[in-house]
């Protein structure tokens, strides 16, 4: 597997390929601190879309999406470390959810659903070439998925516990994030759709800043918007059909400065008009059609 970076726009205009050169430049404790290195992976074009929740894309619009995705991410100065295609793997695009970056290092997740369970190890070698070790793995009956781990502080998290992570991977996220200095508090998730349509915690709620939040409020856990009361953070409620177009599902780059799919003209003004520099994507076939947002194709690696 080779892993290449796209380095920012003023450095490589275009978006340019360089390898990537390890300086140990890696920790996430936030969802909105400024993105400063991101993993991402090229999509698959083959493989079984039925079965891993896809309506079947166009292949050449998915990877232009992608790529014109990866693009974007570069002009807003990330860089960006692209994974080879996971050939067969539709769902391995969202390199969200097969683990994640923390302080010292990144932690492989179990992962739930059944034609995802190959893409621990895969995302595990592309942080090893990205050079994030690994300090910790979900092993036994604990399973979890990042779409569910929502950064509240640098010091609090909260953990969705539904059909994607269990009982047994919310004991365990607490075992490793306590070793961090983190405290982890869980919230049970609707059943909405059943277990094999993709529901995170993410997937309803997105902090923009400090104190503004996207939210799908119709799904939203209570004790999820108590907590969000409680820190004085307002909310931007996102319309049942834009909802399903994701929405919900915004990326944020740095406070006030984020990244959503292109076509949800009301939750792309309700942020506009509360500030924040709103920069969108086509994602009809990378994102829509696969139920993955922006935060769903990235995997943080260094934010701060």
């Amino acid at each position: 597997m080779t892993n290449d970076t796209f380095i920012d726009a003023a450095a490589a205009p275009g978006g340019t390929l360089v390898n990537a050169v390890d300086d140990g430049r890696f920790g996430v404790r936030s969802m909105i601190a400024p993105l400063r290195r991101v993993l991402v992976r090229r999509p698959s074009t083959t493989g079984d879309f039925a079965t891993a929740e896809w309506e079947r894309p166009d292949p050449e619009l998915l990877v232009r999406q992608h790529e014109d995705f990866c693009g974007l991410l570069a002009s807003l100065g990330c860089e960006v470390e692209l994974a080879d295609t996971a050939e067969g793997m539709v769902d391995a695009t969202f390199m969200k959810d097969p683990g994640l970056v923390i302080g010292r290092g990144a932690v492989v997740f179990q992962m739930s659903k059944p034609v995802r369970r190959g893409e621990s190890v895969l995302f595990a070698e592309a942080l090893k070439a990205a050079g994030v070790p690994i300090t910790a793995e979900l092993t036994g009956a604990a399973r979890a998925e990042g779409g569910d781990i929502l950064w509240l502080d640098a010091a609090n998290v909260l953990v969705g516990r539904g059909y994607r992570t269990n009982t047994e991977g919310v004991r365990r996220l607490r075992e490793i994030f306590r070793d961090e200095g983190v405290s982890v508090r869980s919230v049970d998730m609707p059943h909405d759709r059943g277990p094999l349509h993709v529901l995170h915690l993410t997937s309803i709620v997105s902090p923009v800043t400090e104190d503004l939040a996207v939210v799908y409020l119709p799904l939203a856990p209570v004790p999820l918007l108590e907590e969000l009361e409680a820190r004085g953070v307002r909310v931007i409620p996102v319309p049942p059909d834009e909802y399903e177009t994701m929405a919900c599902n915004v990326l944020t780059i740095r406070p006030g400065v984020v990244v959503m799919v292109a076509g949800n003209p009301r939750t792309q003004a309700a942020l506009e008009a509360a500030g924040c520099e709103v920069h969108v994507y086509e994602g009809s076939e990378i994102s829509v059609k696969g139920t993955g947002g922006p935060t769903c194709l990235t995997g943080p690696i260094w934010r701060g």
